[in-house]
This record gives structure tokens, sequence and C-alpha cells, in this order.
């Protein structure tokens, strides 16, 4: 068993869906939250120097076989190696020791 961690820009929701949908993952949860980033060259040029901008986010996860998990992150793989924009899905597979 694993736990998948997906983030992403609120963009890439339904590319997220359909990856998780094609690899068999049925059962899943996302939540919208805020990102952040510090970018010291955006803090030195702005004015008021302490707000680091946000940005609208999201966050899916879910317990799925190890299969399912291999499938999920090829997917992602995939769909980053042809992104042109800066932002891509950010992907975590960790292991579940025990689960009820």
């Amino acid at each position: 068993m694993k736990l998948i961690l997906l983030t992403a820009i609120q963009e890439f929701e339904a590319d997220i869906k359909n990856m998780l949908k094609n690899a068999n993952v049925h059962s899943y949860s996302f939540q919208d939250v805020k990102g952040y980033k510090k970018n010291t060259e955006e803090l030195a040029s702005n004015w008021f120097g302490t707000e680091i901008p946000e940005t609208d986010s999201i966050v899916f996860y879910a317990f799925v076989p190890k299969t399912n998990s291999s499938a999920v992150f090829e997917a992602v793989t995939n769909f980053n190696s042809h992104q042109e924009t800066l932002s891509h899905i950010h992907i975590a597979i960790l292991n579940i020791e025990q689960s009820n």
C-alpha cells in the first residue's frame, strides 16, 4: 500500500484527475490550498519587501496499491516532461506499513 501526494497549481486539476482515472485510482481526496514560494529576486524588487506571492494550488492524496502508484508517477513524469510552463505537478509516494 502506498500514499500518493500530488501538488500543483489549480489549472492542472483536470489533468491530475485524468491521470488518476487512467491509473485506476478511483478513490482520492483533494483540497484547495495556497502555495507560497519565496523568491529572493522578487522580494528584492518588491516595494513592500515582506510579501511572498500566493498561488492558488491543489493537493491530492490517495491510498493505492503499489502498481497504481507507479502508473501515476509515470503519468506525472510524462506530463511534466511536455510542460512548457515553469509550473509542474509535484508527486511524492510514501510507503504505508500498516493500515485498516
